[in-house]
Order: structure tokens, then sequence, then C-alpha cells
């Protein structure tokens, strides 16, 4: 009875008094400023959409969704088809994920699992330095250094060997759907690598230790223990390189050609979404110029969008696997 008496005696706190003290101690603060900076970000990326969305409409009126799969682009008779740039788009980032996935896998597999740990550190150090390189940098470099050593080395064993093939037929003229997939591939490697690397690492160390216990190689537990943990987490590596190559821009506008026209052979030049959105955005004259313009960069927002959710989900579910 006494301690109900105790109890019924404490001032009670106002709300406004609870508020203030939880003020005080920042918890409150931290949690609005947070909640303001991600609700920004949500309302930024529906922004963005919003925008692409309406100044593209004159497009979609026009056009409508054929707009999607006719080829002709003519600004000179007000044609516009957005096909030759998804065309590109999508096989130069094929190519260079073709070229990457086993380089950058392979790598990964070193640098976690064969490498000296101080070894592996110092090499992640620099293949990771490699990201920040300005795409101009490898555009340059592509010019000067890549296409010269396709032209002459690559491209005659190329057509020697496949010539019969309709993808490695016709005259080389440095800028190709192959020049480009070669230097998208040299830029998407370090993303693969790194994040391959972390997925790697997050495997539980007792799965490798229980595979050794039973005798199993160093290699036979990697490739039978570790890698199959870890494949979700490497898919969604290669899906992060996708849409780093999917939205490059520079680098690829040096290299590609800058000609829209769909050709089966990748020593042909061609053209990809961002680069005709870089090239030819300033000159746009217009309304339904500019509006078509709009509608690709629309289109690749969404492509972009997709693949890095999927590429989250994907690296999010190995990295609770692993805990």
């Amino acid at each position: 009875m006494a301690s109900s008496t105790y109890i019924a005696n404490i001032p009670r706190r106002s709300g406004v008094r609870v508020l203030y003290d939880r003020l005080r101690g920042g918890d409150e603060i931290a949690y609005l400023v947070t909640l303001a900076c991600a609700v920004a970000t949500l309302l930024i990326v529906a922004l963005l959409v919003g925008e692409l969305w309406i100044n593209s409409q004159p497009t979609v009126k026009t056009f409508g969704w054929h707009f999607l799969t006719s080829s002709r682009w003519d600004p000179n008779s007000g044609n516009f088809g957005a096909l030759p740039f998804i065309y590109g788009t999508c096989v130069t980032s094929f190519l260079a994920l073709l070229i990457a996935i086993p380089l950058g896998v392979a790598a990964s597999v070193f640098l976690a699992e064969m490498a000296p740990p101080k070894l592996s550190n110092i090499l992640t150090f620099l293949i990771e330095l490699l990201a920040a390189v300005p795409s101009v940098i490898y555009g340059l470099l592509g010019i000067f250094i890549l296409v010269p050593l396709i032209r002459d080395y690559l491209v005659p064993v190329l057509t020697k060997l496949f010539g019969y093939l309709p993808i490695f037929s016709g005259d080389f003229y440095g800028v190709s759907f192959l020049s480009a997939g070669m230097v998208l591939a040299i830029m998407v490697v370090p993303f693969i690598v790194s994040v391959s690397r972390e997925v790697l690492l997050a495997v539980p160390t007792d799965q490798r230790e229980a595979a050794l216990a039973l005798g199993a190689t160093k290699w036979e537990t990697t490739w039978q223990i570790v890698i199959p943990n870890a494949l979700t987490g490497i898919f969604g590596s290669i899906f992060l390189a996708l849409a780093r190559a999917l939205g490059e821009t520079m680098a690829v506008t040096m290299v590609i050609g800058n000609t829209p026209k769909i050709t089966a052979s990748l020593l042909s030049p061609g053209y990809s979404i961002a680069a005709v959105i870089a090239n030819e955005f300033a000159e746009a004259s217009g309304d339904l110029y500019v509006s078509s313009l709009m509608f690709l960069g629309l289109v690749l927002f969404g492509l972009t969008i997709i693949i890095n959710a999927v590429a989250r989900i994907l690296i999010l579910t190995t990295q609770k696997r692993g805990a």
C-alpha cells in the first residue's frame, strides 16, 4: 500500500517535457534529420522521373511507344526512333560483361581466397582506384592505345578465324561496338572485383573449416563451398557492373563511332543512349527533338534504377545468409 502511494505521488512529466528531454538528448533531432534526408532523396528521384516524363510528352503523343521500336533517327525531317541507341547500349554492355565477368570473378576469388592478406589488401586498393579514374581518361586511352591494338592485332585474328560469322564481318575503322565494349569492360571490372571480394569474404569461416576438415583442398573448398554460397552476391556485382556500363557516356562516345545504325557486325560503328544525349542535346532545336532525347533519358534512367535495385537485393540476400 505504501509503495502504491509513493508511485502515485511521483510527479508525471507532460508530453511536451518528454519531447524536450528527447530533443535535448539528441534522439529526436537525429531521427528528424535522417528522415528528412531520406525523404529528400526519394523526392529528388521522383522529381527527376516526373521532369523527364513531362518533357517527353511531345514524343509520346507524336510517336507513342512506336518510338522505342523505330530505327529511323532524322532530326531534319522530324523522324525519331530509339531502337539504334537501345541496340547499341545493349550490345556494348553485353560485350563488356562477356569480357569483364570471367576476369573480375577470377580476380575476386584470388584476392579473397588465394592471396596472402597483405597482398590482397594492396591489390584490392589498387583495383578500386581504377573505379575513381574519370571516364574521359578511359576514352583517351581507348582511342590512342586500345583501338590501335585492336586494329593491328585482334581484328586480323578474329577476321581470319571467324570472318564467316556476321558479328566479325565487314571493315574495321577503329571506332566500333567492339572498341566500346572493351573499354567498358576495363571500366566495370573494378566494380565486379570489389563487390565480389566482399561477398566472398562474407561467407562464414566455419564452412571453409568444415570442408578442409573433411579433406577438401583449398581450391575444392573455394569452388564447391565458398562460391556457391556467394553466388547470389556475385550476380549482384554483375548487375551493378551492368548498370555502370549502361549509363557510361564519355568513354563510349569517344570510341563507338556515333552512327545510328543497327548492324550485326561488332566491327561496325554504332551509337548508345548516353552518347546520343551527350552529343546532340546542346544543339537540339525544336520541342520534338528535345522531347525525344528526354524520352531516351527516361528509358535509360528506368533501366539503371531497375538493375541497381535488383543488384542491391541480391547483395543483401547474400550478406544476410553469411551473417
